[in-house]
């Protein structure tokens, strides 16, 4: 993303009068692919702007040093923000870099050749960058520990929930049959990486299958991801279904009608799809990780439930008790009171007020602040 502020030289054409503080964006991709479908997909008053030129040629330059700076392939910007993770040299342009996550530290047994190469690029990048954006604070402060910045350089600008979730319905049972799913279901949404953790939580469903009757099913929906084969032995036929990739609208549906959204990731940066899950009236069964319990800590034991990562019987039990109780089997001990609320408060809403918090325009406007705050240091 490149920016031009107020404060900086205006772009050709750009009214004189205009306001001070305002941005004029543009979005360029560094891949072929990625620039295939750029100008379609950026909303109104983003602009783009492209230079052909191979992804992993960029990369290789850029390991090796500050040649092919990002403004030979942007133009005149007073701020390029790299959206993920890799901040190219820059002549005179200052630099803005979003850091995820730190599974290239943190788990790099379970990220993929491409993410390991971040352990170089990203040291890199921090060194041109005059701010660092991460998605939750959680992540920021790893990234601060890490690397030893001023924290007042890092800002966390939480993601947003789109308002279509908050309208999400169950479906219905043609929608069931047209899709292959079954009438009673868990669901995981993501990719089915090693960072995912889907081996615990399979194991959570072996144990429950091999003792208790009527387990629903576990649909995994997203794309196949990498790492090795999942797991599926001693599980009975059905017990596992992949849905494989949805679009946005059968995905909210298909989250609205689960019995519980599971989410066990190992390390997470954010915790989108527990947020997501909310919004459309779905309880959670997440893992208790930094990133996920800062999302989601005033609604735990209401509309989320968290187990730590590896624990296969706290997850199992936690499965157990959403299946047999919903809303009511993600207290945890907590003897009926929840933590957000009254007793007699509804779970379901209470979930989706939270998620509401979450809103694009929020990450929106922390983020046109770094850009400001970056363009005048």
């Amino acid at each position: 993303m490149a920016a031009r502020a107020g404060n900086g030289r205006p772009p050709a054409g750009a009214a004189l009068a205009a306001p001070a503080r305002s941005l004029d964006l543009a979005a360029t991709a560094f891949t072929w692919r990625g620039l295939a479908g750029l100008a379609e997909a950026l909303p109104p008053g983003v602009g783009s702007v492209a230079r052909r030129a191979p992804a992993r040629l960029l990369q290789e330059s850029w390991v090796r040093g500050d040649r092919l700076p990002a403004e030979l392939l942007v133009g005149h910007a007073d701020v390029v923000h790299a959206t993920n993770f890799v901040l190219p040299p820059l002549r005179a342009a200052r630099g803005v870099l979003t850091i995820h996550d730190l599974s290239y530290l943190r788990t790099p047994d379970t990220v993929s050749e491409a993410s390991a190469r971040y352990a170089t690029l990203v040291p890199r990048g921090l060194r041109r960058a005059a701010a660092v954006i991460t998605p939750s604070q959680a992540i920021a402060e790893e990234v601060i520990a890490a690397y030893r910045l001023d924290p007042d350089r890092v800002t966390a600008t939480p993601l947003g929930v789109d308002g279509r979730w908050f309208d999400a319905a169950p479906p219905k049972p043609e929608w069931l049959r047209e899709r292959g799913f079954p009438e009673r279901y868990l669901l995981f949404v993501g990719n089915a990486e090693p960072r995912k953790n889907l081996g615990t939580l399979l194991s959570a469903l072996r144990g429950l299958h091999g003792t208790y009757p009527d387990i629903p099913p576990l649909v995994l929906v997203g794309p196949p991801g990498w790492g090795p084969a999942l797991d599926t032995a001693g599980l009975p036929a059905g017990a596992v279904h992949g849905a494989g990739y949805l679009s946005e609208a059968d995905l909210r549906t298909a989250v609205a009608g689960a019995v519980a959204l599971c989410f066990p990731s190992r390390y997470e940066g954010f915790g989108l799809p527990p947020l997501e899950a909310l919004a459309a009236g779905t309880p959670v069964i997440a893992a208790d990780i930094p990133a996920v319990r800062e999302v989601t800590a005033p609604v735990v034991g209401t509309a989320v439930r968290l187990v730590p990562p590896t624990d296969v019987d706290r997850l199992a039990d936690a499965l157990l008790d959403v299946i047999d109780g919903g809303y009511a089997g993600l207290s945890d001990g907590l003897g009926g009171v929840r933590r957000s609320g009254a007793v007699d408060a509804d779970p379901r809403e209470i979930g989706r007020r939270h998620a509401r918090a979450f809103t694009w325009r929020r990450t929106a406007a922390l983020t046109a602040a770094v850009y400001r705050r970056a363009a005048g240091s």
